[in-house]
């Protein structure tokens, strides 16, 4: 069968695309150029910001997220994938637009996390607000039979500062001591019960890794490129949007 066409709804943000790019590319069992998938990528950072609509303080990213994807479909692509946990709230609208599958990131996390973990235990959650107070994890969690810790109220602001703020990831900021920071926020979590952790914002996975703290670390953006790179060259339906 032939290999299916990636596309990548990106620029959200532009170094979250391309770290899923680099995972689409290790995941790929190639040994020449040749053997390696075509990827299109098309990365509108202009894309309005996914939490600040769901927290009512943003335009709807919706139209841009159509725009691109339906791009994407005409460019050839056979399905798409987003690097961007918050717009998933968006996926039904992004896929009925453009006609062609969506994989689901959230879905393929939280399927991960029920193969990882006994049924009832916990998982923690590291994400945008928007993400948390969309309720994706939670539903996709809950089917799998397990239960969500999110942080306090208090670390969730912490969190939204060292993703967003002058100093965070999506300023390009990767460095120890927000590492650090990251790895406190996660340990909270597991003191409060979480099994695993889920870096559920896709910059998390640039400064937190699995192997950083005491249980595991899905990383979402992983878990999805290599579900892709599955799906391209295989041809078959896999995780896509429910």
């Amino acid at each position: 069968m032939a290999k299916q066409i990636i596309g990548v709804l990106g620029g959200m943000g532009p170094q979250a695309t391309c770290d899923l790019f680099q995972k689409l590319i290790n995941a790929t069992p190639a040994r020449t150029d040749q053997e390696h998938l075509h990827i299109i990528i098309d990365n509108n950072p202009a894309i309005p910001d996914r939490s600040a609509y769901i927290l009512g303080s943003g335009p709807d990213p919706t139209p841009a997220l159509v725009e691109s994807a339906c791009r994407l479909a005409r460019a050839g692509c056979d399905f798409l994938v987003i690097p961007c946990n918050t717009a998933h709230c968006f996926i039904r609208a992004v896929e009925e637009a453009a006609g062609i599958p969506v994989l689901n990131m959230v879905e393929i996390t939280a399927e991960e996390a029920r193969r990882r973990l006994k049924p009832g235990e916990a998982v923690g959650l590291l994400a945008t607000t928007g993400t948390v107070k969309s309720g994706l994890y939670h539903e996709a969690l809950a089917r799998q039979g397990l239960s969500l810790i999110t942080p306090s109220e208090a670390d969730q602001k912490v969190l939204m500062e060292l993703i967003y703020g002058p100093q965070g990831i999506k300023a390009g900021f990767t460095g120890k001591d927000l590492r650090a920071q990251f790895w406190l926020l996660a340990e909270r979590l597991v003191s409060r019960g979480a099994r695993l952790v889920i870096a559920g914002c896709t910059e998390i996975p640039l400064v937190l890794e699995d192997g950083d703290i005491s249980v595991p670390v899905l990383d979402s953006t992983d878990l999805l490129a290599k579900a892709a790179v599955e799906r391209a060259l295989s041809g078959a339906a896999a995780c896509a949007s429910r």
